[in-house]
């Protein structure tokens, strides 16, 4: 088969292509990336010279130059990852988040419908949902669960999830969709918790936790992520919704604490600063459905993971510097202008 990956430079995305090329190596992989500044091109390094992959610098709200890529490659499965995905920045400047996430959702759905595909997979978020109390352990998310958004960015999401579903029903395209917990592990940019953390503690600078620290997430590790997402595209009916989670329940305060435990570094460095507006408490994810239907389990516990994630961050410190520092922007110039990259 023939598989587009959009956003697969992205944290995810290259995640599940590594998967993927290891699990299906006679699959031929399209990656499409725009390069935004969470887009590490240097991040696909090991797959680049690989016969069955091609990158694509390309953005999904460029209708044109999506179609084209349909009209060349004609491929068999679509699976959306690409997004602007960061809670704070759409709070800042939602305009952004409501281009790529609903916009270039419909472009690569309309390019589906235009030139035919098997599958339209999209991949969406837990906090569609909005969140749960934290003195009510017992309430988890439900694939029937209501949309109830707080930010700017989930809110793009939900609603890209309800046009995916909308294009189902009225178009009939094949379409499944996911909704996952937090992910971590490898490649993870480092504005989001868990490496920012890591790099923040490894260079003695302060940690910042959002108000008390007491917002819980459920944890999934990434490859378990990937590993359910390849069993929706290959055995999934069309029209399905699963919820993806990792019953790995941790306060933002307890897995800050156990990094700098790893690392051997002081609670001093912790640094309580003003809760993100409309802060949701806590998300939780009942993954009952994707299990009795394909079979899937995580299979990381979130001890296992965390150590393997920070030891990952220790042993690949030119990945996260190199974006700390801005040179990953130029990686693509430098390194791959003049080979499989396709604009």
């Amino acid at each position: 088969m023939k598989i587009i990956v959009t956003g697969g430079a992205g944290f995810i995305g290259s995640n599940f292509i590594f998967y993927e090329r290891k699990k299906h190596p006679e699959d031929e992989i399209l990656c499409v990336d725009s390069l935004t500044y969470a887009g590490n091109l240097s991040t696909l390094e090991p797959v680049m010279n690989d016969s069955e992959f091609k990158f694509f610098k390309l953005d999904i709200r460029d209708r044109d130059g999506i179609y084209k890529l349909f009209e060349n490659e004609k491929p068999d499965i679509v699976v959306n990852f690409a997004a602007e995905s960061h809670v704070d920045r759409s709070i800042e400047n939602p305009t952004i988040f409501l281009e790529t996430n609903i916009i270039g959702t419909s472009v690569l759905m309309d390019a589906c419908r235009k030139y035919g595909i098997k599958r339209y997979h999209q991949v969406s978020t837990d906090e569609v949902y909005g969140d749960l109390p934290l003195d009510r352990p017992d309430l988890f998310f439900h694939e029937d669960t209501p949309i109830h958004t707080s930010s700017p960015y989930s809110t793009s999401k939900a609603s890209a999830d309800l046009l995916v579903m909308a294009y189902h029903r009225t178009y009939g395209l094949p379409v499944t969709l996911s909704r996952c917990s937090n992910n971590y592990g490898p490649y993870q940019f480092p504005e989001k918790l868990i490496p920012l953390m890591i790099a923040n503690a490894l260079a003695d600078k302060p940690l910042p936790v959002y108000g008390e620290g007491k917002n819980v997430r459920d944890w999934l590790y990434v490859e378990d992520h990937c590993k359910a997402i390849d069993l929706i595209i290959r055995n999934a009916k069309d029209g399905e919704t699963y919820n993806i989670g990792g019953h790995n329940e941790m306060a933002n305060i307890d897995i800050v604490k156990l990094i700098c435990d790893y690392l051997d570094k002081p609670y001093s460095l912790i640094e309580h600063v003003e809760d993100r507006k409309g802060h949701d408490q806590r998300y939780a994810i009942d993954p009952t459905k994707i299990h009795n239907d394909l079979g899937w389990l995580p299979e990381t516990a979130f001890a296992d993971g965390i150590k393997k994630t920070i030891q990952w961050y220790l042993d690949n410190k030119k990945w996260w510097q190199d974006i700390i520092s801005g040179d990953y922007m130029n990686y693509y110039e430098k390194m791959y202008s003049h080979r499989k990259v396709l604009d």
